[in-house]
């Protein structure tokens, strides 16, 4: 049976490889995204733009929330991942 349904289901074999690319993908994205040292260097350099006239109050105020959240939001992750090891 095993070699019945891998034969019927090899023609879908370069679709399940791209899938699999796909999600190794957006795995790397998230795990950037959601980096805290990332975040908190966006932080720094946001604050250095500001400093430097690059970019406006109002635009690092944006801009800060954005950050805030995923920093809030990284370390609810990490939070949840220690206390499914414990």
């Amino acid at each position: 049976m095993g070699l019945i349904t891998g034969l019927l289901t090899l023609p879908l074999a370069p679709v399940r490889g791209a899938a699999w690319v796909a999600d190794q993908v957006a795995q790397e994205a998230d795990r950037q995204l959601y980096d805290e040292d990332r975040i908190l260097r966006e932080l720094a350099a946001l604050e250095m733009a500001v400093e430097d006239g690059e970019i406006s109050e109002e635009e690092r105020a944006h801009e800060e929330d954005d950050l805030l959240e995923r920093l809030n939001v990284a370390r609810a992750r990490r939070r949840e991942a220690e206390e499914g090891w414990a």
